[in-house]
């Protein structure tokens, strides 16, 4: 049973001061049988008073607002966890409201093209066969490139493009599962360092898992080939991305925001892998006025000519 500890920083700058900065985060470790929370320290600036509540995925929320100005959000995430790769399951049947959310593909305008792949399919019932066969089809046709694609880029998109980062070679695995009949989830989480090199370890990163009735969740990486092993930490799951985002809110004001996501992933031997991301925002200036107290820039400058 590997032990990792798990460094998560979000961290947001706006270009002027904002205030009433509402947030849900999704960055405690997903409940299940094969992983253990050993500990897990959350800082957040300001250190604002945190409610959580369980979404209808099952994913632990927290939330919390910063009613003060500020120019600055950092959410700082330190994990230590145990991770089992063959676990005793508890095998719970899946409610059937689910199986539906998770089987239905979405609608898309390239729906053609995910049909023109699947034909391609070998003839068998074996839902296992079937999403080994999707995965290694998406590893070895869709290129995993960082930089070609942003957290807005569609299922269409990425069919045009030929390739992404995990999440967006996720996207088209689940789309042709669905579009099969097959049960499946997005999943966000890490994968930590090991010796053999996978793409994407030390970073966020994001695959499938899929439903076998004599099983239960299984899961399937596209960006390496590979069912999934102890190297693989689970955060959120969901229907896709969207369900899954680490970190999403609302602020007022008119300002600009940039992101920055840094990774420290350690493993027991002390090897650690690091990775930042500048993840490209969306420019357009939230049009709600906010009333910013004087005493606010009057703090501004005294600290500027300190």
């Amino acid at each position: 049973m590997p032990t990792y500890t798990i460094q998560h920083i979000t961290e947001y700058r706006y270009d002027a001061p904002v205030i009433d900065c509402t947030n849900l985060v999704k960055i405690y470790p997903y409940q299940s049988d094969d992983q253990n929370i050993i500990s897990q320290d959350v800082i957040i600036t300001g250190d604002p008073s945190i409610n959580f509540y369980i979404d209808y995925w099952g994913n632990r929320v927290g939330v919390f607002t910063i009613t003060e100005p500020h120019q600055l959000i950092k959410i700082d995430s330190r994990i230590t966890v145990n991770k089992e790769n063959n676990p005793k399951k508890l095998m719970l049947p899946l409610p059937e409201i689910l199986r539906l959310d998770y089987t239905l593909p979405e609608h898309i305008i390239s729906q053609d093209k995910i049909l023109e792949i699947i034909r391609k399919a070998p003839a068998t019932d074996d839902k296992k066969q079937l999403a080994a066969w999707c995965n290694e089809y998406v590893y070895n046709n869709f290129k995993y490139k960082k930089g070609i694609t942003d957290a807005y880029t569609t299922l269409d998109d990425i069919l045009k493009i030929g390739g992404g980062v995990c999440q967006d070679l996720a996207h088209i695995l689940i789309q042709m599962l669905r579009t099969m009949g097959i049960t499946c989830r997005y999943v966000s989480g890490y994968i930590c360092p090991n010796k053999n090199g996978m793409r994407g370890q030390g970073a966020t990163h994001a695959w499938v898992e899929v439903w076998l009735d004599e099983y239960g969740w299984y899961g399937i990486d596209p960006t390496n080939n590979i069912w999934v092993t102890d190297t693989h930490i689970k955060l959120s799951v969901g229907r896709n991305f969207n369900d899954c985002s680490p970190v999403s809110g609302t602020f007022k004001g008119i300002a600009n925001q940039n992101l920055s996501i840094y990774v420290s992933v350690g493993y027991e031997d002390g090897h650690i892998i690091e990775d930042t991301n500048e993840v490209v925002m969306q420019q357009e200036r939230v049009l709600i006025p906010a009333i910013i107290p004087k005493k606010y820039f009057e703090q501004q400058q005294q600290q500027q000519q300190q």
